[in-house]
């Protein structure tokens, strides 16, 4: 009996010592998958990247070279293209069936989808100048809109309108914008004018390689952008 006891304190001790050195080795590891994502092609830069492997124990899945689930957040993203192209502030992805390279730090992830976030001031900014960009509250049915409001100058009269827009996905990576009604319509080439600064399309710049625009939906903070690939790449 004293030494079923024996062996069974030596057991739970060893058990205990598995979960702290598997605890211990995923904290290790992902604090290395963050570097290793924050360089993946498509990401421009950024400023912080946390990352939460999912799965016990995690070191019996290190040994199979392939990753169950993680999530990650990118957040304070800049974007290293200029012109024509949207900045992404944050990313929320999660990433499954994630291969690792013979280091043992993340390659591929089999699946992926997450979203991110599109500020309205980089909207303002990838606008034409003079052009503003915000949050327009909801309509009756709940859904999220955008306001745009613009001033151009028609037959020597300027003129100052805001208008609804609606955000819709043009393309694997592009956000369009187009207002639903331009009011004033019955001033000649005022409509015409105010929908050459006001309409527009961008594509987003900050997507790690792989990842597929497949929603967007205004909220108070921004555009969120529902993303979703296959075999995206997380490393360099």
């Amino acid at each position: 009996m004293r030494a079923l006891r024996r062996g069974l304190i030596v057991l739970f001790v060893l058990a205990v010592l598995f979960v702290a050195a598997d605890r211990l080795a995923v904290k290790l590891a992902e604090d290395k998958a963050s570097e290793e994502i924050k360089s993946a092609p498509g990401i421009a830069s950024a400023g912080k990247t946390s990352v939460d492997i999912k799965g016990f124990p995690f070191l019996t899945q290190v040994a199979g070279r392939e990753l169950t689930e993680i999530d990650a957040r990118m957040s304070g993203m800049k974007a290293e293209a200029q012109g024509g192209r949207l900045k992404v502030g944050r990313i929320d992805a999660h990433l499954r069936d994630v291969r690792l390279k013979d280091d043992y730090t993340p390659d591929v992830a089999g699946r992926a989808d997450g979203t991110a976030l599109v500020s309205y001031e980089e909207l303002t900014r990838a606008a034409l100048k003079g052009v503003d960009v915000g949050w327009g509250g909801r309509d009756s049915a709940g859904r999220g809109r955008v306001k745009v409001s613009a001033g151009v100058t028609v037959l020597g009269q300027t003129f100052k309108r805001s208008v609804i827009s609606t955000v819709s996905v043009a393309g694997e990576d592009t956000v369009r914008l187009r207002a639903d009604k331009v009011p004033g319509g019955n001033i000649p080439g005022l409509e015409g004018a105010i929908r050459g600064r006001i309409d527009f399309e961008r594509r987003i710049a900050g997507l790690p390689n792989g990842l597929e625009l497949k929603k967007v939906e205004p909220t108070a903070q921004g555009i969120e952008l529902s993303v979703r690939g296959k075999d995206v790449k997380l490393g360099k």
